[in-house]
């Protein structure tokens, strides 16, 4: 199998969120059993989730910032890489790479047309191909932190199964996650009116809460979360 992965959203919390070394592998343990062999990284940023795939058997890095992507060719020179914006991606370029899945964690809601998005994303795959995502859930929780890093939205599960139909896609998978999280994103955005996540509330939430809040979800999936975890299948 192979995979296209999307991860980017602000430089600077990229960097605070690379310390969230047990969140990161939550992640790794959702998603890696929904994608393949053949990696193509699209907003792989600084790489904080690309060492989850380095046992993959490719993986390709598309980045549209060029401070980030020259960093993450750093990190990680034995890898492909190509500079494009994930809402205009090179379709013929990923489709050469021989893709069957996709991966977009956190990035979805940075793109105005989160429709277009998709498409282009399913376009690079196989019929019977996944995207799996990842992206902030509940329009409620919507605040200054949201504002900072550049989400145009957060969605519901009717809204993102919406936009999934729209772009040709068909839901084989939706549900919530990270629980906790939720009163947490509540607390930053309507008490606090927190800009940005601090670096002691990561560090917190990493070593205390996200090891059991994963244990837990991995047995009973909670009735509501701070994100929608979905999978698309292309039909």
């Amino acid at each position: 199998m192979n995979a296209v992965l999307v991860n980017s959203y602000n430089v600077a919390d990229q960097a605070r969120m690379a310390a969230a070394r047990n969140y990161i592998a939550w992640l790794a343990r959702v998603v890696k059993p929904e994608i393949g062999a053949r990696v193509i990284e699209i907003g792989c940023g600084l790489g904080n989730f690309t060492r989850q795939l380095l046992d993959r058997e490719a993986v390709l890095g598309v980045e549209t910032d060029t401070d980030c992507l020259e960093t993450w060719r750093a990190r990680y020179p034995g890898l492909e890489s190509i500079a494009a914006d994930a809402a205009d991606l090179p379709i013929e370029k990923l489709q050469r790479f021989r893709a069957d899945s996709c991966v977009c964690l956190n990035v979805l809601e940075h793109i105005e047309d989160d429709r277009a998005a998709l498409a282009g994303m399913a376009a690079v795959l196989p019929p019977g191909g996944k995207i799996v995502l990842i992206v902030p859930a509940f329009a409620m929780l919507y605040g200054p932190i949201d504002r900072h890093l550049g989400h145009h939205r957060r969605y519901g599960k009717t809204a993102l199964r919406r936009v999934a139909e729209q772009a040709g896609l068909r839901v084989s998978k939706l549900r919530y996650m990270n629980c906790a999280g939720f009163f947490g994103w509540w607390i930053n955005a309507r008490l606090l009116k927190l800009e940005a996540q601090s670096k002691a509330q990561i560090r917190f939430a990493d070593r205390f809460i996200f090891p059991i809040a994963s244990r837990l979800e991995s047995v009973v999936p909670p009735p509501f979360g701070q994100s929608l975890f979905a999978v698309l299948e292309r039909p």
